[in-house]
């Protein structure tokens, strides 16, 4: 399976995965991630950045969460969040974006 990752740019180690179609390999800005999120996770995660492209297989090691998992939420969702470990946020660290009480 082919995904795409993007960060978000309102939650410091946020990602998005989606499906990423073959046909589109070399281009990030062809298709607007963010549509396959409900609306309200789309106001949550804010600004999509590209970070890279990924092959996903059952024998692939990702670092924070089960390759399965992340699969089969693509596969049935349509998308997969990876939120950060409550251990790693930070609580003296600046505001994302869209946090700062504009």
């Amino acid at each position: 399976m082919h995904c795409s990752i993007y960060k978000s740019s309102k939650k410091d180690e946020m990602y998005l995965y989606i499906a990423r179609p073959e046909s589109t390999e070399n281009q990030t800005d062809a298709l607007n991630p963010l549509e396959v999120l409900p609306e309200a996770m789309r106001a949550a995660f804010g600004r999509a950045t590209f970070v890279m492209h990924l092959e996903l297989s059952e024998q692939r090691k990702l670092s924070r969460v089960n390759v399965l998992h992340v699969m089969d939420s693509i596969q049935n969702k349509g998308f997969f969040i990876q939120v950060p470990p409550e251990g790693l946020i930070n609580p003296n660290a600046a505001a994302p974006e869209g946090l700062r009480g504009a």
